[in-house]
């Protein structure tokens, strides 16, 4: 049964200054009853063996840092390459996919690398498989895992017995239920926050420190810059193959990490909440809709021309009175299943998209690499985080 949780999206930079930075080691997550009363983490410190608490796993032990790791959803993969463990991801939901769109980024960020486009894909993974991979670590949620055709409880209890723990956590995405089958309680967390529980688990909490430490500072130059209410635009999150024939819309309202890049920028959701993120809709709907500012998810891969969908859009007879369209407001976006260093990017990307006069303007491009934000323009240091992710910090 799952027990909603008010997701946070990490600690803001008033937050390090209201507890002096307690909050980049432990405490206010979901299922954690004080600020202080952590037992994982650094606490266990030059000891044989060590234990890390995240539901839906409960409580793991280890018994030294895992070293191959399986990923089956690409925000876990994030949170390994964040940690400077990336080259140790042995599979991936969509690894061409997902290689390309981190690839967007890595560029902007000296001295880092990434090859993900060998990997296992792994999204109807198989017990199987499974065994022939022998990781240390099955960065994933078992309760999603289970939802799998030919997988059971048992299966998922033979996996972490026999071969590696389970020790990830997928269903905050977007707040769903785990399916009658999974037997356990159920909690959400935000993605700075589970990115905390999965460096316990490589006992890399320094990393997130000065990780969470700039994300804080981020969250905290938005929200000192954030316009009136009245002035933030109506916003809405759309993907295509033919932007002609079938177009899905999500909601940038909707709790949980998918929009964590979103919600701190306050847009207003261009349906209004009566849409069900992921509906199909057509371009009368998004007309009536008329929001401000359309995100193109998948913008940002070298095979989609950010070019050609805005000049597809502006030749319809509808789609071009659509407000985003007739101001030139149709921008890309990366992942929704991103990790950390995806997520400060998208912060910033979309800090522009939404507000240029308070943060510089996007560069208006045909989707990918990430462009060059002249240095005083950018919301952080793409030196400081590449230190940390080669563990020059």
């Amino acid at each position: 049964m799952a027990r909603d949780v008010v997701e946070n999206d990490g600690p803001t930079r008033r937050d390090y200054v209201k507890y002096g930075g307690a909050l980049a080691v432990g405490g206010a997550f979901a299922g954690c009853s004080d600020l202080l009363g952590s037992e994982q983490g650094t606490a266990n410190s030059g000891q044989e063996s060590y234990t890390v608490t995240m539901s839906p796993v409960g409580t793991v032990e280890f018994d030294e840092v895992p070293r191959s790791i399986f990923t089956r959803l690409s925000h876990h993969a994030g949170m390994a390459f964040a940690l400077g463990r990336g080259d140790d991801v042995n599979a991936l939901n969509g690894p061409e996919y997902y290689h390309a769109t981190w690839n967007q980024f890595t560029p902007r960020l000296p001295g880092v690398s990434l090859d993900w486009s060998n990997l296992y894909p792994s999204w109807q993974t198989s017990k199987e498989k499974l065994y022939d991979l022998d990781s240390d670590v099955h960065l994933a949620d078992p309760a999603s895992v289970v939802q799998l055709e030919k997988w059971s409880m048992d299966d998922v209890d033979e996996v972490s017995e026999q071969i590696a723990p389970w020790f990830g956590n997928s269903l905050s995405a977007r707040h769903q239920e785990p399916i009658d089958e999974w037997d356990g309680d159920y909690e959400y967390y935000g993605l700075w926050e589970q990115f905390e529980k999965v460096a316990q688990v490589f006992r890399e909490e320094e990393r997130y420190e000065a990780l969470a430490n700039i994300h804080a500072d981020v969250i905290g130059t938005i929200e000192d810059g954030l316009p009136p209410e009245v002035e933030r635009p109506s916003v809405v999150l759309l993907t295509a193959a033919d932007v002609e024939k079938k177009i899905w819309a999500y909601t940038t309202g909707n709790p949980g990490f998918l929009t964590s890049h979103i919600r701190p920028l306050r847009p207003h959701d261009a349906f209004g909440g009566s849409l069900e993120s992921g509906s199909n809709v057509d371009f009368e709907a998004l007309l009536e809709a008329d929001p401000d500012v359309i995100l193109f998810l998948s913008g940002m891969q070298p095979d989609v021309s950010m070019t050609e969908l805005r000049a597809t859009l502006a030749s319809h007879p509808i789609a071009s009175e659509i407000s985003a369209v007739e101001n030139g407001r149709v921008f890309p976006q990366g992942a929704r299943y991103q990790g950390p260093i995806l997520n400060l990017f998208q912060l910033e990307m979309s800090a522009k998209q939404f507000y240029p006069e308070q943060f510089g303007e996007w560069p208006i491009s045909d989707g990918g690499p990430y462009p060059e934000i002249p240095a005083d323009e950018q919301l952080f240091d793409r030196q400081e985080v590449a230190d940390i992710i080669n563990g020059a910090f």
